[in-house]
């Protein structure tokens, strides 16, 4: 037997090794496939699924994502499904559904299009999985403890009158400007504030480079999620997107990196003065006004976490803290400004509780609140700041009564969710009134979800609920406001964050409250 046998054997049994490996995948694909297809969805091509049917236009895009929503809706279907290229995206279009994802213990693991956001964030709290997530989850929950919540009311009231004081240009000119960036620039101040105990001053300085490279990476991540071919690194960095996206990253991160190494090296000293920290103790947190960093230096001090590890966790604050907030006041304050019988209301109540006195916003004062609170909420429902979220299936998944193979991708999109006029009548329209108690006790729990739900709901709702009234109050006591075009004019854009196709346009005009309290009584 020659070589030539043996090259012969050798070719043999590649082909069958490789053979079988092909088959393989060819009939557990066949299989899976017929999984996804008991899903209805629009048409999908081989390869490039459903995206040749993409609006280039994102404000088109988002009316085509509504379009195909309203058509399985009404065809009562729970779920739907979406081809990005070979990928299934299966879409949960009613609130049972939504509870099914959302609940399960099962599939915690958040989807692939996050893995750019993963280059920024690491494997932080919002996209880790498994027993790292459940670790840290359990480890930052004291960063939300109350006691520190309430500290940081003296950071919301100050950066809200530094808001006040920069729109006073912008009063009684009877000129129409751009609210979003304003209010954008003093959520990012409270933030860098409350999660590093730094001051950006965003929103005196809004050329800072930290302010606008944060701005760009929340852009690029959105231009990668929403195009599949840029998921190929080639086409990502031959695009320039890729080498953009990466010297923002170095910036942002080096930032941070910075701030841990000198907020540690003062933490280190108070230790050594016999501090610690004590959550429990109101007036002790409010003296010391800790940051979330705080709690991770004190957390590391026990070995459980490196300086990466903080990093990757102050950025994730950073990341969830600034644009989610900003996303909610702008809708506020652009649907208040079409709802005059509401924004009165809002008056009103502010008034009862403040007078016309320019006093700090307190804690106890949020409480009294309830129907700013409503015109909030309201808010997160018709335009939720986080549009989508998704969830990766790592093993086959009972899908109310449907397979949900291994491999796929399911969405919860709270942006479609909360429009079922089943859910909430006359739901495309800004009503606060749907959050009366009789009209909650009547609807599904899953029904409105802006914060998730279930074991990975956001550690964060109450900071952001806090500061979003704080806000909102002080700019509502001494502002009115008009629009400066017509509501449906102005679409929501569900980029990574829920923004508006054209800002925030408004009129800005000040409150003369004693004036508006004798009109009332006459």
């Amino acid at each position: 037997m020659g070589l030539s046998f043996w090259v012969g054997v050798a070719v043999v049994t590649l082909i069958a090794f490789y053979w079988k490996r092909v088959f393989d995948f060819i009939r557990n694909r066949r299989k899976f496939n017929n999984e996804i297809s008991k899903f209805p969805g629009p048409p999908a091509l081989p390869l490039v699924g459903s995206t040749y049917l993409f609006k280039w236009n994102v404000q088109e895009f988002t009316d085509q994502i509504f379009e195909w929503a309203g058509i399985f809706m009404n065809e009562m279907q729970g779920a739907c499904c979406l081809w990005l290229g070979p990928f299934p995206v299966i879409c949960a279009l009613r609130p049972e559904f939504v509870k099914a994802i959302l609940e399960s213990n099962k599939v915690l693991t958040k989807g692939k299009e996050y893995s750019i956001i993963q280059k920024w964030l690491g494997t932080g709290l919002l996209t880790s999985t498994g027993d790292k997530w459940r670790g840290r989850r359990k480890m930052l929950t004291p960063a939300f403890h109350f006691n520190v919540l309430n500290s940081f009311m003296s950071i919301y009231d100050r950066e809200a009158q530094i808001l006040i004081d920069v729109l006073e240009k912008e009063a009684d000119t009877g000129k129409v400007f751009n609210f979003f960036p304003y209010v954008k620039r003093c959520a990012l101040d409270i933030i860098c504030d409350t999660s590093m105990g730094m001051k950006v001053n965003a929103q005196t300085n809004p050329q800072h480079p930290y302010v606008m490279s944060v701005q760009r990476l929340n852009e690029l991540s959105f231009t990668y999620v929403r195009l599949p071919w840029m998921w190929f690194p080639p086409i990502w960095y031959a695009s320039g997107c890729g080498t953009e996206y990466d010297t923002s990253l170095k910036l942002v991160t080096n930032f941070t990196r910075q701030v841990i190494e000198e907020r540690g090296t003062a933490f280190r000293a108070s230790k050594a003065r016999g501090e610690e920290l004590n959550f429990d103790d109101a007036e002790y947190v409010a003296k010391k006004r800790y940051a979330f960093l705080d709690l991770l230096l004190s957390v590391q001090d026990e070995g459980k976490l490196t300086d990466e590890d903080i990093r990757e966790e102050v950025d994730t604050f950073m990341f969830e803290g600034h644009d989610t907030t900003s996303s909610g006041m702008t809708w506020a304050v652009w649907n208040l400004a079409h709802s005059p019988s509401c924004q009165e209301k809002v008056f009103e109540e502010l008034d009862a509780v403040f007078g016309d006195s320019d006093r700090p916003c307190t804690n106890d004062d949020l409480k009294e609140l309830k129907y700013l609170e409503k015109c909030i909420k309201e808010t997160l429902r018709l335009f939720p700041p986080v549009p989508f979220y998704t969830r990766s299936v790592e093993e086959d998944f009972d899908f109310n009564g449907l397979n949900v193979p291994a491999g796929a991708t399911i969405l919860i999109p709270p942006f479609v969710l909360h429009r079922d006029n089943a859910s909430f009548p006359d739901a495309t329209n800004f009503n606060p009134d749907h959050f009366d108690q009789e009209h909650i006790k009547d609807r599904h729990p899953f029904a409105y979800v802006p914060f998730s739900a279930g074991p990975r709901n956001c550690i964060g709702q109450r900071f952001a609920l806090m500061e979003e009234k704080t806000v909102l109050s002080w700019f509502f006591r001494k502002y009115r406001v008009e629009a400066g075009m017509p509501w449906k004019e102005n679409k929501p854009l569900p980029e990574i964050i829920t923004k508006p196709a054209h800002g925030t346009p408004i009129r800005l005009y000040r409150r003369n409250r004693q004036t508006e309290t004798q009109t009332s009584t006459d």
